[in-house]
């Protein structure tokens, strides 16, 4: 049995004009300036004033009594006859990957060097499996019965795991050396392998790498002594050579962008004030064609019936969702320019000691802080503040890097948690290295200095900052017969 029901629902959609502009707004400047471009080049009726364009709008702007000013409904006051047609706008642009710069990736280049190999056809259907399966990291994760497996089912090549084992001997030996390995220790022995016989401390390093492997990740560097017979001297010259390897050798070299940071804001001081613009780079002024608008014109004065009259409906149509999209684009690129001098203005108004001091004079700031001040989303605000950068006196800074927590101290002020992390960074930089500083020990410094930290706290921040704990930071010095 059908049952029909009446339902009343409240929802809120954002209009196409709103997607186009929260899309505009979370773009960074070099790459608003490429869409710019494909928006002129897409759109006739938008054109760049700066190329000697008839167009006399050199300012989009809603006020004003000039001549030259229309609307949509007074050039086009015959709305039925052009069907309701809606300007597209493009909902998966966000999506998109940023542009980006070629470059040769990790793949190619073992590739590249397989032609110096001169496999045979089986080895080189392996050695294409095994590039093949290589993580960002430069290591082989997949298990060589699994080559084996796909090689049969796919080009119907009987192979053994031996053969599989041969091949790969060779790819780990390319450039990066290491490339392919199955683990750490594989990857580090593998480098040491291709060092000269007589590099110092090159047989003591394979014995730790082969023998106490475990004791060394954790640095227990007395456990070593004791167990290879090393005296200090000798120790600390093969972790010096293992520590000279790389444990990764595809970090960065599968991805093949390249960030160039382009301030989009530019903030400085002037006088007791601070001047905040906004970088423009290579912006064109948009403006609508002047020669499509007078085309308009003429096809919307047309009243009396004519054997083309199909054919002006048709470029009314075109014509209108041209102009529609023309408008929307640069009022959608205006609102930006103005919601982002709004926000960088209030980072400027918060963080006015940093601006004026520099590097520990970050005060604690969140999102919801400049949201609350320009009456706008706390999402708006985000998108603003994502992949955006700042240049100012003091160097280039990300927007985030201007929004962290606060920590309470005696005199009663909260400080900015990244002053509190660089207040740890330095302890750990300038510890003793034969005894260094455990989470405990820099809890209890920082309560010293007057600052209110929990030790999970500072667990937290050191991880942050990419120390490791204080066992792993461990070292070998050569003082007084001491580690």
């Amino acid at each position: 049995m059908l049952n029909l029901n009446q339902e009343l629902r409240l929802q809120q959609k954002l209009s196409p004009q709103q997607i186009q502009y929260i899309q505009l707004l979370q773009l960074p400047t070099l790459v608003l300036e490429q869409r710019i471009q494909q928006e002129l080049e897409k759109n006739p009726l938008l054109e760049d004033a700066g190329e000697g364009s008839e167009s006399d709008m050199d300012d989009h702007s809603s006020d004003g009594d000039h001549d030259d000013e229309f609307s949509l409904e007074d050039l086009l006051p015959d709305i039925d006859d052009v069907y309701g047609y809606k300007a597209q706008v493009d909902n998966h642009q966000q999506d998109r990957e940023i542009p980006i710069t070629s470059a040769e990736s990790m793949v190619d280049h073992l590739r590249s060097q397989k032609g110096f190999l001169r496999f045979n056809r089986r080895d080189t259907l392996i050695a294409e499996q095994i590039i093949g399966s290589i993580d960002e990291d430069g290591y082989l994760r997949r298990e060589i019965a699994s080559i084996v497996d796909d090689i049969a089912f796919n080009y119907r090549e009987e192979l053994t795991e031996e053969d599989v084992l041969n091949v790969l001997y060779h790819i780990q030996r390319l450039d990066p050396p290491g490339i392919a390995a199955r683990s750490v220790q594989e990857c580090l022995l593998i480098q040491l392998d291709l060092l000269p016989e007589e590099t110092s401390g090159l047989e003591a390093a394979k014995e730790v790498l082969t023998r106490q492997f475990t004791a060394f990740s954790k640095r227990q560097y007395n456990r070593i002594k004791d167990r290879l017979d090393m005296d200090d001297s000798m120790l600390k010259s093969a972790i010096d050579l293992i520590q000279s390897c790389n444990p990764k050798p595809g970090e960065g070299a599968f991805n093949v962008q390249e960030d160039y940071v382009t301030p989009d804001f530019l903030v400085r001081k002037s006088d007791d004030s601070f001047m905040v613009q906004l970088n423009s780079g290579n912006f064109p002024t948009l403006t609508v064609s002047k020669s499509y608008r007078e085309m308009i014109q003429q096809l919307s004065s047309k009243n009396k019936p004519t054997s083309n009259q199909g054919s002006d409906a048709k470029t009314r149509q075109f014509l209108r969702s041209k102009l529609e999209s023309a408008q929307w684009f640069i009022d959608a690129v205006q609102q930006r320019r103005h919601t982002m001098l709004m926000v960088m203005r209030e980072i400027v108004f918060f963080q006015e000691e940093f601006f004026t001091h520099g590097e520990g004079h970050l005060k604690p700031l969140i999102l919801k802080d400049i949201a609350a001040r320009i009456e706008m989303d706390i999402s708006t605000v985000s998108r603003v503040v994502s992949g955006k950068y700042v240049q100012c006196d003091y160097g280039v800074y990300e927007l985030k890097h201007f929004f962290s927590e606060g920590v309470a101290t005696d005199a009663g002020v909260d400080v900015s948690n990244k002053h509190v992390k660089s207040i740890i960074a330095g302890m750990i930089e300038q510890e003793d290295k034969t005894n260094p500083l455990t989470d405990h020990a820099i809890t209890a410094t920082l309560r010293e200095q007057g600052y209110h930290v929990a030790r999970r706290t500072v667990s937290k921040y050191r991880m942050q900052l990419g120390l490791p704990v204080s066992r792993l930071r461990r070292e070998i010095v050569l003082e007084d017969d001491s580690i």
